[in-house]
Order: structure tokens, then C-alpha cells, then sequence
């Protein structure tokens, strides 16, 4: 009796342990068109675009994954437990760079708008926002930030003028920090695409910067209960986000991807 429970014990954990190798089993995934993504299970990072533009896709919301960073999503496509990860152009050229097992299908989502987000009805703020971003564009500053991460990386550097005036005080920036080029962490600190412009349009605007970070679905309701003064992270312009924030003129353009494994 005694064996028949150590042979049954042995078998069972067999069985677990096949299971576990069938569970993390990665099958093969073919995207070519939205509809390809109604039936997978789709990795995304929460509260961002993807994650909203995925939810009206799939046949079932149990086949969102959501995780509070893309890094963490592309993880698990990585070891089998998602299909594909949806996420931003640009971090996902980052993710793939640094990937060799990976790559990108593109081209199946409409072209998307980034801008700076601030409390809504903070009319002078934004306008003063506006302001400063229309100069930074007409100087040739602002392609030269963005092309200094995404073109022609390290070519430019903006660094605040000598002299800079921030009398007027100190603004707090939301943004979350793992969303690379745009907001990611070097050492100890936060830089980015987005930092750059905001410490660019601040020192025009005569403040200093103040760069808090945290969970991407936790900016707008750090904006709309004061605790930042705007939000800049890679923030896509949609009709839903505009029932709670005002956003400035855009600054950049870009568009959902998927990533696959190869």
C-alpha cells in the first residue's frame, strides 16, 4: 500500500510538471491584420492606448494581460505566456533592439497624436504651454530633441540657457518613467524625449522642473486632484482622455505596434 502511494505521488507530480512545460509551451503566431488579434491573448501596459485600443478588439477581455510596464509585458511574450504585446512605435524599437527573438508587425492601426496634458479648465496654464511649444517648433528645437533619441541618436543635447530665469517658481511633471525614448531611467535619473521638452518649455515659461514618476494610469488623476501641474508621457490625444484633461497642441505623431516573437 505504502508503494502504490509513493508511485501515485510520483506520477502526479509528472503530470504537474507536464502541464507546467505545456502551459509555458510557445506556439507559433501569425499577425497580419487586426481580426488576427481577436482570438490571442494580448500583453499591454495598463491604462495606456494599447491597452484601450486591444479592448475593443479581442472576442473576450480576459485575453488582455494588463502590466504596469511594457518591460514586464514583453517578458512574458518572451517566455510564452502571451501571444504579442501591443505597444507604442518607438519603445517597441527599443524592446526589439534589445530583443533578438522578437519583431514587429506594424502598419494595422490608424496614426496617433502625442501632447502635454494638463488640469482641465487650467486655461492659463495651457495657453502659456502652447506658447512656449510653438516657439521650441519654430526655432527647430523640438525636432532636434526628438531626432537626438530617435534619428540621429546623441547628436543634440537641449540644455537649459545660462542665466535661465525660474522665478516664478517650480512645476510638477507626472509622467512614467519606462517608456523609452520617451521617459526612462538613466542611473538616477529620469530622461527622455519628453523631459527634455518639458524642462525646455518650462524655461521659457520661467519655472523650474520637477519630474515626479508613477504608474502611467495614475497621471491624469494626479492632474485632476492637483498634485501635478501636467502630465507628459508619451500621452496619445483621445476623445475619452479629453473628458478629463485639457491637452496642448501636439508635438509628435506615432501608432500602435505589435510585437511578436520570431
Amino acid at each position: 500500500m505504502k508503494m502504490r502511494k509513493v508511485v501515485a505521488a510520483a506520477l502526479a507530480a509528472m503530470c504537474v510538471v507536464s502541464m507546467a512545460a505545456c502551459g509555458s509551451e510557445k506556439k507559433e503566431v501569425s499577425v497580419s491584420t487586426q481580426d488576427d488579434l481577436k482570438t490571442l491573448t494580448i500583453g499591454v501596459q495598463q491604462g495606456t492606448t494599447g491597452d484601450l485600443t486591444c479592448s475593443d478588439i479581442v472576442n473576450q477581455e480576459s485575453q488582455i494581460k494588463r502590466y504596469p510596464k511594457g518591460a514586464a509585458a514583453v517578458q512574458a511574450l518572451k517566455t510564452g505566456k502571451l501571444d504579442c504585446v501591443v505597444i507604442d512605435t518607438q519603445p517597441a524599437e527599443k524592446f526589439v533592439e534589445k530583443n533578438a527573438d522578437l519583431k514587429i508587425v506594424s502598419d494595422l492601426f490608424e496614426d496617433e497624436q502625442y501632447a502635454i496634458c494638463v488640469k482641465k479648465g487650467n486655461t492659463e496654464l495651457l495657453e502659456s504651454m502652447n506658447q512656449a511649444l510653438a516657439e521650441l517648433k519654430s526655432e527647430g528645437t523640438l525636432d532636434k530633441i526628438i531626432n537626438n533619441y530617435i534619428g540621429e541618436v546623441g547628436s543634440y543635447q537641449y540644455e537649459s540657457p545660462e542665466n535661465v530665469d525660474h522665478s516664478k517658481g517650480e512645476l510638477v511633471m507626472a509622467t512614467n518613467a519606462e517608456f523609452e525614448p520617451y521617459e526612462y531611467h538613466d542611473g538616477d535619473s529620469i530622461v527622455g524625449i519628453d523631459v527634455d521638452i518639458a524642462t525646455a518649455i518650462c524655461d521659457k515659461m520661467g519655472y523650474s522642473l520637477k519630474v515626479e514618476d508613477m504608474e502611467f494610469d495614475s497621471i491624469l488623476p494626479s492632474i485632476e486632484a492637483g498634485k501635478a501641474d501636467f502630465g507628459a508621457a508619451g500621452m496619445t490625444v483621445t476623445e475619452e482622455r479629453k473628458q478629463n484633461v485639457d491637452f496642448t497642441d501636439t508635438y509628435a505623431n506615432a501608432s500602435q505596434v505589435v510585437i511578436v516573437r520570431k
